[in-house]
């Protein structure tokens, strides 16, 4: 089997995880588990992780204490290979993972939560997709139980999660629904959306990839990750084998306008496909939806900012505009202002330099992560002001990976996917130019061509004028007596006296 399959949007299909029990592990697991206070529950989640199918030479836990009061204490009920790492700067769940993350040595970080208690096969489950190919996010089950009065060392024998937590009286995921609709995430259009936590399995390599979770997300930060995941293209398998009981009801059920509106602001700003919280009219947010890439090198500064000003004053206004150009050969020491040779490009610094939705870089990043799109296009032509929202519209309807419009001089402009580019930028070797970048894009998600005409549509022509032949005119006669007694009395005031 190809260790890295061209796999289809989110469609795993092509490739199978071997059977459980029946295959032979090699890579290591470091499962992080991040954890402030819940001792007595933590002691049920190690004790189900001590009874695990995966091999113990492959496995590692870090409970990572987040500042606990008194201090996380390991149980004697535990994995082999078990640690205590202390968090020492920063607080939060995402600080913690990111903590444990730093520390660990596996080559898969699981990230499970303190109040997790998992099957016997859960980390095999998920581990397992891992040995087929290296750019996939393997999900885990749950289910919210009520804690009962059990033992560590009931939950350690038990064969099954049924024979300690009644599991017909368990609150599912609502995630478990939108797996189900669309057959596994395979027909999924956000599978993200559905990597919400407590458990998930990914390479380490691509944990760092993207930056870890971010601690400046107090709440939602598990699904702000999973969207930067989708933005660097990797693949999202949830393992129905992957069974787990959460340790009590979820926040939305004790409080659900109160965590609703708490994650709100989080999303808002880090995921630009959430356009549904983005209705504020005028609003400047910290993930813009398009990134505008436009090549300045040796352009005229008028044709610069008519391309700027078209590209900021569109019908879509959720934009970055990022200038491509030598800005480093730039220097600010003593210079002759009026004979700088660099003049021209100095000129365009100084106009540009203090607007936050303009970039000034010397080359494109690979891709445009976190914005979910990019467009590029030549600079001598203008954005029409529907040009943007045309082409989201067109890529969105089957989800292609670009939209390339044929510009009637041989030239193209086009709208990239972010995560059909990430897809393509780790199934290619480093370095890979566009042309095999496109051909990847055309095997996952598909790269489509059209005319302009829809995206720069012609200027509406003016209704021809009819001019009614001259006639005499007829005045009303109540305006011709008032027009006389007007006339009159303008005389009057005129008259000598």
């Amino acid at each position: 089997m190809n260790a890295r399959p061209a796999l289809r949007q989110n469609d795993y299909s092509p490739i199978e995880a071997p059977p459980l029990g029946a295959w032979s592990p090699a890579l290591s697991v470091s499962v992080v588990i991040p954890a402030h206070g819940g001792q007595d529950k933590l002691d049920l989640t190690l004790a189900a992780l001590a009874a695990q199918t995966y091999p113990d030479r492959l496995m590692e836990v870090l409970v990572v204490d987040d500042g606990s009061e008194p201090p996380i204490r390991l149980p004697e009920l535990r994995p082999v290979n078990t640690r205590v790492v202390r968090v020492r700067d920063g607080w939060g769940i995402s600080n913690a993972v990111n903590t444990g993350a730093k520390a660990a040595d596996g080559e898969i970080i699981q990230r499970l939560d303190s109040d997790m208690v998992a099957c016997r096969e859960h980390i095999e489950a998920l581990a397992r997709w891992h040995h087929v190919t290296d750019y996939l996010v393997t999900i885990g089950m749950k289910k919210f139980v009520e804690p009962p009065a059990v033992t560590p060392r009931q939950v350690f024998q038990a064969r099954r999660l049924d024979e300690v937590f009644a599991l017909d009286e368990a609150v599912s995921s609502s995630t478990e629904a939108t797996i189900a609709k669309t057959d596994g995430l395979r027909a999924s259009r956000n599978p993200y959306h559905v990597c919400t936590g407590p458990t998930f399995a990914l390479p380490r390599e691509v944990f760092h990839a993207v930056g870890g979770l971010d601690p400046t997300v107090a709440r939602g930060e598990d699904t702000e990750f999973a969207y930067r995941l989708a933005m660097h293209g990797v693949v999202f398998v949830p393992d129905l084998e992957a069974q787990a009981v959460h340790l009590g009801l979820p926040a939305q059920h004790r409080d659900r306008e109160r965590a609703v509106r708490a994650v709100e602001p989080y999303l808002a700003h880090r995921i630009p496909l959430r356009r549904d919280l983005r209705k504020d009219p005028g609003r400047r947010w910290l993930v813009p939806y398009v990134e505008v890439v436009l090549d300045v090198t040796d352009t005229s500064g008028t044709v610069v900012r008519q391309a700027v000003a078209a590209a900021l004053g569109g019908k879509l206004q959720d934009v970055v505009v990022t200038l491509v150009g030598p800005w480093s050969l730039l220097r600010d020491g003593r210079r002759s202002v009026l004979g700088d040779p660099c003049f021209e490009l100095r000129l365009l610094r100084d106009l540009f330099a203090h607007d936050e939705r303009i970039r000034l870089i010397d080359e494109a990043a690979p891709t445009p992560a976190p914005c979910p799109f990019r467009y590029r296009g030549p600079v001598d032509v203008p954005l029409h002001r529907a040009t943007l929202e045309r082409m989201i519209e067109s890529v969105q309807k089957d989800l292609a990976g670009v939209l390339v419009v044929d510009l009637p001089d041989g030239r193209t402009a086009r709208l990239e996917r972010t995560s059909a580019l990430g897809r393509a930028v780790l199934l290619t070797e480093p370095g890979a130019g566009p042309a095999d970048l496109d051909a990847v894009i055309a095997a996952t998600h598909g790269v489509r061509h059209e005319p302009p005409d829809r995206y720069w549509p012609a200027p509406k022509q003016p209704e021809p004028v009819t001019i009614p032949a001259p006639g005499p005119v007829t005045v009303p006669a109540a305006d011709a007596a008032a027009e006389r007694s007007l006339l009159g009395r303008l005389k009057s005031a005129l008259r000598p006296n």
